[in-house]
């Protein structure tokens, strides 16, 4: 059985990191991008911001970038930069900094770019603008969450297991969904799908084995409809007589 885990209480999410950290780099970054969009916001700061209208009719393809490390508000700004840093703090020490990039940003960037696509593909599917922090710490709630699986933690001194944890990270999602419309968290349905995706096996290098493999088997299956059995009786003389 895995140790209990505290979430929302005293050590975060199994400790908080120094800032020499992936996760401490990742929070500074979400205060920084904020504070500079809110500075910036009555000139080009919109620019920032996903506009999934615009990304590609406008090529404004730095979008989905930049817009993960905005938030909206001071209480998110506050609660992102420290999610960030103690959850990912304890994602980092069983990942490693890297696959915390690829997965905190990574997913955030996929999903801005898809939202984009949505966008131009259906037209009001999406609304003018995104920030992105939310989706970003939501992605490591969640993966926080399925990576102790069945293990326990602790949430605000309520004992949870992982699973729960990361139900409880979705669901706020989904409730934000039903309460704003689901328009508004395009990116963060998109994100909980790709997160719990990655954390459960699913990855490029994995899809693209399984895709080789399906090829293969199709190649194989189509070079069996040429093959004939020779019956006995109609076998060549001269080759039967090494038959032994």
């Amino acid at each position: 059985m895995r140790p209990m885990r505290s979430f929302g209480g005293r050590g975060g999410g199994g400790g908080l990191p120094g800032l020499e950290t992936m996760a401490s780099k990742l929070a500074v970054a979400l205060v920084a991008g904020s504070v500079l969009y809110h500075l910036t916001k009555g000139a080009q700061g919109s620019l920032l911001l996903l506009l999934p209208d615009l990304v590609f009719t406008r090529l404004l393809l730095w979008q989905p970038f930049t817009y993960a490390f905005i938030e909206a508000s001071p209480f998110g700004i506050i609660f992102g930069a420290i999610i960030t840093w103690s959850i990912g703090g304890y994602l980092e020490s069983i990942w490693g900094g890297k696959r915390l990039l690829l997965v905190a940003v990574g997913i955030t960037v996929l999903s801005g770019f898809i939202t984009s696509l949505l966008a131009l593909l259906v037209p009001g599917a999406t609304i003018q603008a995104y920030v992105g922090g939310n989706v970003m710490t939501t992605v490591l709630w969640v993966a926080y969450g399925l990576s102790i699986g069945r293990g326990e933690t602790n949430f605000w001194g309520i004992p949870l297991s992982g699973n729960a944890l990361a139900g409880v990270g979705a669901g706020f999602v989904v409730l934000m969904a039903i309460v704003g419309g689901w328009q508004t968290q395009v990116p963060d349905l998109l994100a909980l799908g790709l997160v719990f995706a990655y954390v459960r096996g699913a990855s490029p290098r994995r899809l693209w084995l399984h895709l080789q493999h399906w090829r293969l088997q199709r190649q194989l299956k189509d070079r069996s409809k040429h093959l004939h059995v020779v019956p006995k009786n109609q076998a060549r003389p001269d080759r039967d007589q090494f038959l032994n």
